[in-house]
């Protein structure tokens, strides 16, 4: 895996959703950061498609927002590939966890096999409500 030096955009975008505490839009992104420069929806959905491309930063399909990837760390802006990434989003609060379970990800890659069906991305995105808000 090569790293991969952020633009200042980039590095902008990844730090206002590190930073945040809950999924942003790209909308909110972009008001987040007019202050730094940023003008137009373009700049955000640019930066954030990069973003996702290195694997920092997932979009939640039924929130049409973002968040930064929970494994950031580990990989320095490396490209990181989780397989199936999947998410607990809690109804209340917010909250968004994401997690990776080999097992889960093994039995689905059995199931798409046999529907000779060729994955691109998996995502699976659990509603609910956290232990906070139970």
């Amino acid at each position: 895996m090569s790293a991969h030096t952020l633009t200042k955009n980039q590095s902008l975008v990844l730090d206002a959703l590190t930073h945040a505490e809950a999924p942003l839009s790209a909308y909110t992104i972009l008001d987040k950061l007019r202050d730094h420069g940023f003008r137009a929806p373009l700049q955000v959905y640019r930066a954030l498609e990069k973003l996702q491309e290195f694997g920092l930063v997932h979009r939640l399909e039924s929130l049409n927002a973002f968040v930064a990837c929970a494994c950031r760390e580990d990989h320095d802006h490396t490209h990181h590939h989780h397989g199936v990434t999947a998410f607990a989003i809690c109804e209340d609060c917010g909250q968004v966890t994401e997690f990776h379970d080999a097992g889960m990800e093994e039995r689905l890659a059995v199931l798409v096999k046999n529907q000779h069906f060729k994955t691109e991305k998996t995502t699976i995105e659990i509603r609910g409500h956290c232990q906070n808000c139970i």
